[in-house]
């Protein structure tokens, strides 16, 4: 039976069912959708027979093709067989993985060169049977985050400090002191808007897998979890945050390596003497691992390690230097022996001393641009952050001199 003769057939007794339906023969309409229903059984095993035969032309193993009769339902309401999945071929799995591994182009017939594709931003379409994942380089986000005080109020908020702290004196009966004055200051919050777009042709929307729409909307997420986290460390305070390393230590808070100096277990004990003691509770290490790496296996005067990787509750490492957390990042320089450019490569401080001040907060929106019908994916906030107490931060610097 042709689709053609199967299609009139089908139509015609959808016809007259609806016809004995509209004159009350519910019996004789009852009759003729049963007919209907035989007749889509005797298309699909014909249609299973004809694809069996197919695949022994071909040489090929037959597969279970239990589904290769399923409908679907098209405007009118007829029915037509599913489309077979040519991304699911042996022929083209073969084809794709050539084209992984050796570079091998695509054949033609696999590809749709009616679409206006830019074949440079989509070389291939992943066969169906692969799990449906794009795999990119992973980066490490959302590790410092977390740990900064987080506040949303509208811009210009301006948070008092205080420079001096009053001195209680002990006195005699019927003595007085000194009045004190109480020197202060303020921190004031602007808006810095922080956008992420993300554009992707109508074609590529089209044509290449759906798995590409999540993975977009993924990395609008990520790209501004690591633009904050790079503003929080290094931001200039001019265009974007002012982050903790712009800001210039306490006298005495800054642990200086000469270009002949090395990094030892002295290097630590001058950096946590730096450290004023009030603020010894919360204060945490924070290096890239390539640094943290450089104090792995070496030991105190004691012979003990001064470098730890324990194992959490969760299953994940938990690095110390000397009992203290380790906090890693990618986001400032790495420790070397030696460098062309003074360089700050450790730092200690109390993240709850950054405020990360968010006036409006992430927005996602997905439009089309009515120029080139792109699909652009977008997501905007203003944000600003700073320092409002640097007294425990003590910075470890590897200078060029």
């Amino acid at each position: 039976m042709t689709k053609e003769k199967y299609m009139n057939d089908r139509n015609s007794l959808l016809t007259e069912a609806e016809a004995l339906i509209n004159d009350g023969k519910l019996e004789d309409a009852a009759a003729k959708t049963k007919a209907v229903e035989d007749l889509d059984t005797q298309f699909d095993n014909e249609a299973k027979a004809l694809a069996n035969l197919n695949a022994l032309k071909d040489n090929q193993k037959i597969v279970d093709l239990s589904g290769a009769g399923a409908r679907v339902v098209d405007s009118i309401g007829a029915y037509s067989p599913e489309t077979t999945d040519m991304y699911d071929s042996v022929e083209y799995r073969k084809a794709f993985m050539n084209n992984v591994l050796k570079g091998t182009a695509i054949p033609a017939k696999f590809q749709n060169a009616d679409a206006n594709t830019k074949t440079t931003d989509v070389g291939s379409v992943i066969p169906t049977t692969i799990m449906q994942k794009i795999i990119e380089k992973m980066e490490s986000t959302g590790m410092i985050l977390p740990l900064v005080t987080k506040t949303a109020y509208q811009g210009g908020l301006s948070i008092p400090t205080s420079s001096v702290k009053p001195v209680a004196t002990w006195v005699s009966e019927g003595a007085t002191s000194d009045k004190q004055k109480k020197t202060t200051g303020s921190i004031t919050f602007t808006n810095f808007k922080l956008r992420c777009a993300i554009s992707m042709s109508l074609e590529t929307s089209v044509v290449t897998l759906g798995v590409f729409e999540t993975a977009f909307t993924n990395n609008v997420a990520e790209a501004m979890v690591k633009a904050q986290e790079q503003a929080i460390i290094s931001g200039d305070g001019t265009t974007q945050p002012k982050g903790i390393l712009t800001e210039t230590p306490v006298d005495g808070q800054t642990v200086t390596l000469a270009a002949a100096d090395k990094l030892t277990y002295a290097t630590l004990i001058s950096a946590e003497s730096a450290l004023p003691l009030a603020y010894e509770a919360n204060a945490v290490w924070c290096m890239t691992k390539k640094t943290f790496m450089q104090f792995v296996g070496m030991l105190d005067s004691q012979k003990q390690p001064i470098a730890r990787v324990n194992q959490g509750i969760n299953g994940r490492p938990e690095r110390t230097l000397l009992g203290r957390t380790v906090v890693l990042n990618d986001y400032m320089g790495s420790y070397a022996d030696t460098v062309t450019t003074d360089t700050l490569f450790a730092f200690l401080f109390s993240f709850s001393d950054y405020v990360l001040n968010t006036n409006y907060a992430v927005t996602v929106k997905r439009y089309e641009d009515n120029e080139t019908d792109d699909q652009i994916t977008k997501a905007i906030m203003l944000v600003d952050g700073k320092v409002v107490d640097k007294n425990s931060l003590v910075v470890l610097k590897k200078t060029v001199a």
